[in-house]
């Protein structure tokens, strides 16, 4: 095993990087924007499907399948996303997602131009399924750069700025997440299928040609153990997640999180399509994720406090007696209410998981952290949606239609259409507080905090070699860089080293 070079100070060669500083924190800006306007056009088109086939087909469960097939998709390749982050330069990675999601589309272009619409809305034929699925996996391919982003976050910005940059990343996607939400309800309501899936080839196309000119500045691609990655298998995912004490129960606890989230993800869309049209209903979702904006600026600007393990369980505390209330009546204003503050603590959850993994985890291990917790957590949402879709369709809604659920729930939940989707949303939120009020006391819970109040605030990769000079314009360092790096220094990764796979020439520098 190769012995770690002892890192120089800030500037040297001896590092994977320059320490983040001014330079590189414009980079990760220049990341953000470009994958706002990716994720704009994912989201765009998947929403635009779901009210589609909704509207169309009237199946709470044709929805649910749609759904649960994304998040069990994402679980299966969240690992294998990981792996590739870490084996690959960020860019690569990038632009390899943007390549495949654009192939994905023009094939989904390519399948509505071919069959008449009437064959693709047959949820039971096969046509159906083949082009919900090529937007799937457009959709899916995705994550593999929202991987990578969250690896460039510890790459680019300076450790003591990492939880602002996580709540920008939260503001961005809520931004992402208004203007998908219009303009998809609007989409299919005044233009139709056709032309929203042509809208998102366009969009595809300019997202990834406008990759090409963003800089991330990234001399090689840092490996475990001083050896270059063979193949893509999974060896070192486990024992990378297993050294962080309390870091397994984290995202097992994301998992059930997400288990109960599923409930959501299969009926929040069929429930809001109930009290409006599908334009209202788009420009509702628009209006309230003003929330993640809300939710990603308060982290930009406060912070996570000095325990974000705990802030991420708060936050789901609020979460659960949030899904108790906001759908206990049939009143509009209730449940877009319910979705504004909903949508301002998901933000908070996410940048406060970010955080912790970008902490206590190094960084030549990050991707198949983030890959694996991808994977684990996503696997519970499709199980509940799998479930919740035929047992709301099957059970539960007719049983709140009867006079039998009427009298027994309908002190609680009122009259209406929807009482239903009402009482999946408080059970799940119900059993979701319960477990988030017994981790409070958990063994797990005091390990991890310990884990990250212990850890330096950056932990970086020594011991490079470069293959070339360096690019100019480093010099622009922000004060505390430096005091930042020689602590990290103390906290060398043992064992580890650089290969610059790929000559130092290809990075690019920034210019303002």
């Amino acid at each position: 095993m190769s012995q770690p070079t002892p890192a120089g100070p800030a500037g040297s060669e001896d590092s994977l990087q320059k320490p983040p500083g001014a330079r590189t924190l414009r980079a990760f800006y220049q990341v953000l924007i470009n994958t706002a306007v990716a994720n704009v056009t994912t989201s765009y088109l998947w929403f635009a499907l779901t009210f589609w086939v909704y509207l169309e087909t009237q199946s709470v469960l044709a929805t649910a399948i749609i759904g649960g097939s994304y998040m069990l998709l994402v679980a299966v390749f969240g690992v294998v996303f990981g792996v590739i982050v870490d084996h690959m330069k960020k860019k690569a990675v990038m632009l390899l997602s943007s390549i495949v999601t654009t192939v994905a589309y023009l094939l989904a272009g390519a399948i509505f131009l071919v069959f008449p619409e009437s064959t693709l809305l047959d949820w039971t034929g096969p046509w159906f399924w083949v082009f919900a699925g090529v937007i799937l996996i457009g959709g899916v391919v995705e994550n593999l750069r929202n991987i990578a982003l969250s690896t460039t976050v510890t790459l680019l910005v300076p450790a003591d700025r990492r939880e602002n940059a996580n709540g920008l990343v939260g503001a961005v996607q809520g931004i992402a997440f208004m203007v998908t939400s219009v303009f998809s309800g609007l989409s299919i309501g005044l233009l139709g299928m056709g032309w929203t899936v042509a809208i998102a080839i366009a969009a595809t196309g300019v997202a990834l040609i406008h990759l090409l000119f963003v800089p991330i500045p990234e001399r090689g691609v840092a490996h475990v153990e001083g050896q270059a990655p063979q193949g893509f298998g999974f060896r070192g995912v486990i024992p990378a997640v297993m050294a962080v004490p309390g870091l397994l129960a984290l995202i097992l606890f994301a998992t059930f999180n997400n288990l109960v989230g599923g409930v959501f993800m299969a009926l929040m869309d069929p429930y809001g399509l109930t009290l409006f049209s599908v334009e209202v209903w788009g420009i509702v979702l628009g209006v309230t994720s003003f929330g993640f904006i809300i939710g990603g600026a308060l982290v930009a600007k406060f912070g996570l406090g000095k325990n974000p393990v705990r802030t991420l369980l708060l936050v789901n505390v609020g979460v659960a007696l949030l899904g108790m209330t906001f759908a206990i009546r049939e009143w509009w204003w209730l449940y877009a209410l319910g979705i504004l503050i909903f949508m301002s603590l998901m933000p908070i959850a996410e940048a406060a998981e970010q955080t912790i993994v970008q902490r206590v985890v190094p960084f030549e291990k990050q991707g198949r952290v983030f890959g694996f917790a991808a994977s684990v957590e996503s696997a519970a949402a499709p199980v509940s949606a799998f479930i919740i879709g035929p047992i709301a369709q099957f059970w539960l809604i007719p049983y709140m239609e009867s006079p039998e659920g009427q009298e027994r729930f309908g002190w609680l939940l009122g009259e209406g259409e929807a009482r239903g989707i009402a009482l999946a949303f408080v059970g799940a939120s119900l059993l979701l507080l319960l477990v988030v009020l017994l981790a409070f006391f958990s063994k797990p819970y005091r390990e991890l905090s310990d884990a990250y109040a212990a850890a330096p605030p950056s932990l970086h990769t020594d011991g490079a070699e470069s293959d070339g000079p360096e690019t100019d314009g480093d010099e622009a360092v922000e004060k505390g860089t430096d005091a930042a790096t020689a602590a990290s220094d103390e906290h060398a990764v043992p064992g580890s080293t650089v290969s610059a796979q790929i000559p130092a020439d290809d990075v690019r520098s920034w210019r303002g």
